[in-house]
């Protein structure tokens, strides 16, 4: 019975995560065209047609289609199931983690907006203000409802509103430096002041600690993933690279692990509790 209910709970999960995750496909083809999110309906992008509803089903709609408009018969993007499995997963991940707790639906939200500007990035190389903006908001009323949750007081709520405040404040003050220090080392645009926006998104999720982390991540990971495809000939050393997936990888896995590989680190190099 048991075994039943965590099942019957987890495709829950996942249905839920794989609708969000349907929603967020139309952020990422529409906020950078300026369009409306809500309005018109979700529709074939060639021939207009609005999707019924058997064909806006996430994922199953894709597969029923065959990939393809009822109507106009035009390919449809396999990115759209891809992007609402992923997020569906990332839901269940997280839900399987933290429980029935604030983090999860916390996390949850992060992990849409990280996806979301990941998505628009790669697209088009810029990192919008109204979902880099928002999210900081957002992640300032998570830590402050976390706070007041814990500690069921005032002082909780500001101290963990704190911790908001100042991680986003490290995260655009710390990528504004790189990206300064970077153009003057290179002799050209080392980093878009998008990125630094993002940072400031994130530390106001994670705070100041878990930034650094993210940041760290995201920088080996970036650094390792564009050495590679300079050496396969895909890249050159002077074509920009979009950031904003690698430090949302950064969070993603400081969500899941960073607890653990900060304790990891500081056992190995400052066994004497440095007050982490």
């Amino acid at each position: 019975m048991e075994a039943l209910t965590i099942g019957l709970t987890s495709l829950i999960v996942l249905a839920l995560g794989a609708s969000i995750g349907s929603f967020l496909n139309v952020v990422v083809y529409r906020l950078p065209a300026n369009l409306s999110i809500l309005f018109p309906p979700s529709r074939c992008p060639r021939c207009l047609h609005q999707l019924g509803k058997r064909e806006n089903i996430p994922i199953i709609g894709w597969l029923w289609l065959k990939g393809r408009c009822r109507h106009c018969r035009s390919r449809i993007s396999i990115r759209y199931p891809v992007v609402e499995a992923i997020t569906g997963l990332l839901f269940l991940l997280v839900f399987l983690k933290y429980g029935l707790r604030l983090e999860t639906l916390g996390y949850w939200a992060f992990l849409s907006w990280l996806l979301a500007l990941s998505l628009i990035d790669l697209d088009t190389m810029t990192l919008p203000n109204p979902l880099t903006q928002s999210g900081l908001i957002v992640g300032l009323v998570f830590q402050g409802s976390l706070g007041f949750l814990q500690v069921s007081q005032l002082s909780g709520l500001s101290s963990h509103l704190m911790i908001g405040i100042v991680g986003a404040v490290v995260g655009i003050w710390l990528f504004d430096t790189i990206a300064f220090g970077g153009s003057i080392v290179f002799g050209q645009t080392a980093m878009g002041g998008g990125d630094a926006k993002l940072a400031a998104m994130m530390g106001a999720w994670l705070g100041w600690k878990y930034l650094l982390l993210a940041g760290f991540l995201a920088c080996a990971v970036g650094a390792f993933a564009g050495g590679g495809a300079i050496a396969l000939g895909w890249l050159n050393r002077r074509q920009p690279m979009p950031f904003g997936p690698f430090l949302a990888l950064g969070a993603g896995l400081t969500i899941f692990w960073g607890e653990a590989i900060l304790s990891t680190y500081l056992r190995l190099f400052f066994p004497i509790s440095l007050g982490f």
